[in-house]
C-alpha cells in the first residue's frame, strides 16, 4: 500500500498564481468596486443636515409649582425659541412639544417684590435642541399666604318696599375668613353679602355670596374667601313703627387749662329706634353715656352706649363714637419799653438810638405767653457794614418758636453812628 505524501504549507503557497487573481474576471470587479462607491456616496448624500430656525408661535411658561404656604401672584407670560435639529424633525415640533418651566435655583422665597428668574424650554423629540429662548428671564412674584378673619355686613342692592325699612341683619356664619398673597389681603377692609329685598315687606331668608372689598369698595381680585356663601336673615320693619333721630353727646368735666373745646362729633349721627308709635312721636333725640374729658388736652375719640327710653329699641343696636377736639386757647400779650439793640456796629465808631425803646405785642398760645419772660423778646436795628452818619432802620425783634410778633411801635428807629474820641 503507498502511503500519501505529507504536503507543505510552502508548496500550496507555490501553487497558488497571484498574477491570475488580480487580472482574473477584471470587468467583473472594476463593477463591484464602482457599485460601492455609489452606494457610499448616495449614503453620505441621504444624512439630514440640522437647521436653526425661530419657532413659529410663542410657547407659554408653565405655573410653577411652590412650596406650601406659598402662592404665585399675577401672569406667567411666555417666550419665544430658537430650534436645532434635522429639518423634518424641526418642522414638525408643535406647541403641544415644547414645555416652558421655571428655574427656582434662585427664588428667594423671603423677597415680596418680582424676581427674574431663568427659563428652561425642553423638546419632546430629542433629536431637536433649544438653542434660544427669548426672554431668558422672567419676572415671577412669589408671597406668602396670609388668612385674616372679618365680620360679614350688609349691603343692600336696592331699597325696601315703600313703608318699610331692613331690620338688623343676622348672617350664619358671622364670621368669614380671607386668604390669598400677603399683599391682597392687606388690601381688604371688609366683606359684604349682598342682599336683595323683594316687592313685598315680609322678612328675608336667603343664601347670599360673599365679596372682599379694599377701601374704596371694590373688589380684591386673586384672594380666597371661606365659605363662600352665608345665611342672612333681615327683619323687614313697618316705618310707622320706628323712626330716625339724631345723637346727642353728653360730656362731663373740663379740659386742661390753657384749652378749649372746639369741636365735638359723634358717629353715627343719627339712629332708627323702633317702638310705641306714641313714645316715638315724643322722641327728638338720642343722648350718649356721659364722656369723661377731664384734663384732656388733645384730641380724642370715645366708645359710648346709647342711652334709650324705655319702650324704646335700635332698629341696628350699636354703639357710637364720640370724637372730641380741643385747641390751646391763644391770646396777646403787651411788653412795654422793650430796649432796641444796635447789632454790627464797626470798630471805631459809636452808635446813638432813637427812640431808645419800642413796645412789643406779641401772640400765641396763653400757656406759653404766660411762661415768656421780658428776655425773650429781643428787639434791635442791624448798621453792620455802615459809616459814621445817621441811618433810618427797621426795628426787627427775635421771639421763642411758637410766638407771633403782633406789633412793634415804633416799627422803626434812627441811628447814628459817630466816630470815638
Amino acid at each position: 500500500m503507498r502511503v500519501p505524501t505529507a504536503v507543505s504549507s510552502v508548496d500550496v503557497f507555490r501553487r497558488i498564481d497571484l498574477r491570475r487573481l488580480l487580472t482574473h474576471d477584471v470587468p467583473l470587479k472594476a463593477a463591484a468596486i464602482a457599485l460601492t462607491a455609489i452606494l457610499w456616496i448616495a449614503a453620505a448624500g441621504s444624512t439630514p443636515k440640522d437647521v436653526t430656525v425661530a419657532f413659529d408661535g410663542r410657547v407659554p411658561v408653565e405655573r410653577p409649582e411652590v412650596p406650601a404656604g406659598y402662592v404665585v401672584r399675577g401672569s406667567i407670560g411666555d417666550v419665544g425659541v430658537k430650534l436645532r435639529g434635522p429639518a423634518a424633525a424641526v418642522g414638525a415640533v408643535g406647541q403641544q412639544d415644547l414645555h416652558a418651566t421655571f428655574d427656582l435655583a434662585s427664588l428667594d422665597l423671603g423677597r415680596t417684590e418680582a424676581q427674574e428668574l431663568p427659563v428652561r424650554v425642553t423638546v419632546a423629540d430629542e433629536r431637536v435642541k433649544v438653542v434660544e429662548v427669548s426672554p431668558a428671564a422672567i419676572a415671577l412674584r412669589v408671597e406668602r399666604v396670609t388668612t385674616r378673619a372679618f365680620t360679614v355686613q350688609a349691603r343692600f342692592a336696592n331699597d325696601p318696599p315703600a313703608g318699610f325699612q331692613p331690620g338688623r341683619p343676622v348672617f350664619t356664619p358671622t364670621e368669614v375668613r380671607v386668604s390669598g398673597p400677603g399683599s391682597l389681603v392687606a388690601l381688604v377692609t371688609a366683606v359684604y353679602a349682598t342682599v336683595r329685598f323683594g316687592d313685598v315687606g315680609v322678612d328675608i331668608i336667603q343664601s347670599a355670596q360673599v365679596q372682599a372689598v379694599d377701601a374704596a369698595g371694590k373688589a380684591v381680585d386673586g384672594v380666597t374667601v371661606e365659605p363662600a356663601g352665608v345665611q342672612v336673615n333681615v327683619p323687614i320693619l313697618p316705618t310707622a313703627t320706628t323712626r330716625t333721630v339724631p345723637i346727642l353727646w353728653i360730656l362731663r368735666g373740663t379740659v386742661a387749662p390753657g384749652y378749649w373745646i372746639s369741636r365735638v362729633s359723634t358717629d353715627p349721627v343719627a339712629v332708627t329706634v323702633r317702638g310705641d308709635p306714641n313714645v316715638l312721636g315724643q322722641l327728638d333725640r338720642i343722648e350718649t353715656a356721659a364722656v369723661d374729658i377731664g384734663g384732656l388736652a388733645g384730641n380724642r375719640t370715645f366708645r359710648a352706649s346709647l342711652t334709650l327710653p324705655d319702650g324704646v329699641s335700635l332698629v341696628r343696636p350699636a354703639d357710637a363714637t364720640v370724637t372730641v377736639v380741643v385747641s390751646p386757647l391763644s391770646g396777646t400779650r403787651p411788653f412795654p419799653l422793650v430796649a432796641v439793640q444796635v447789632n454790627g456796629v464797626a470798630s471805631g465808631l459809636t452808635a446813638d438810638v432813637d427812640p431808645k425803646t419800642v413796645d412789643v405785642v406779641v401772640g400765641g398760645q396763653l400757656a406759653q405767653l404766660g411762661a415768656l419772660k421780658p428776655e425773650d423778646v429781643v428787639a434791635s436795628v442791624d448798621v453792620a457794614g455802615r459809616g459814621a452818619g445817621p441811618y433810618a432802620l427797621d426795628v426787627s425783634v427775635k421771639l421763642p418758636q411758637g410766638v407771633t410778633l403782633v406789633s412793634a411801635q415804633p416799627a422803626r428807629a434812627t441811628v447814628t453812628l459817630k466816630p470815638k474820641t
